[in-house]
């Protein structure tokens, strides 16, 4: 028989897919770390960066003595976390974890760890780290481009600077802003 002609998927991905037992292993880790471990701390977090959020992993593993069991902060899906916790009385993994995975809903976290709670919530209290503004974020401050940042520029960014707001033109071959103009305001403090 001839083989078919027929459009077929074919995955390009070289990524398994997650499979029952890789999702009961993570289970049996979220239970093990709760074993192991004297205080869960449950975050949120918003826009988080993997750069940025590496640091905390750091800290939290390398901070604590030999003696005490490295602190382990998970991710995943929150179905997960929910059922390696328990939902129900009769379901959950120790005494009164059923009240955090009701909590465990939208972008959050859990932090296993043996340190002290003043430890954790001064590092967490402390914890502010300087970023690039990502669409939709609010200004905490007014911005605004002079005659001087413009002219920086090359020539080539001309259309790049008008597609974003800026008036700009090319003159003597240096980009400068239109005629009567020393500095444009990109954003208002308080504005997105």
């Amino acid at each position: 028989m001839p083989v078919s002609k027929r459009s077929r998927v074919i995955a390009l991905t070289q990524t398994e897919k997650k499979t029952r037992d890789h999702k009961t292993a993570y289970i049996q880790d979220v239970r093990e770390a709760v074993n192991s471990h004297d205080c869960l701390y449950l975050f949120s977090y918003e826009n988080m960066r993997s750069s940025k959020f590496k640091n905390v992993r750091v800290h939290f593993r390398d901070s604590d003595s030999k003696k005490i069991t490295p602190s382990r902060i998970l991710l995943g899906k929150n179905k997960l976390l929910q059922i390696a916790l328990g939902r129900t009385p009769e379901d959950e993994y120790s005494d009164n974890l059923r009240h955090v995975a009701k909590l465990i809903t939208g972008s959050v976290g859990l932090l296993f760890t043996s340190q002290s709670h003043k430890k954790v919530e001064s590092y967490f209290d402390n914890l502010s780290e300087l970023d690039y503004a990502r669409a939709g974020s609010i200004a905490p401050r007014k911005v605004v481009v002079t005659a001087e940042m413009v002219a920086l520029h090359p020539v080539s960014m001309m259309e790049q600077l008008r597609s974003l707001g800026l008036p700009v033109e090319i003159k003597d071959g240096i980009v400068r802003l239109i005629p009567g103009r020393e500095e444009y305001v990109l954003c208002k403090e308080g504005k997105t």
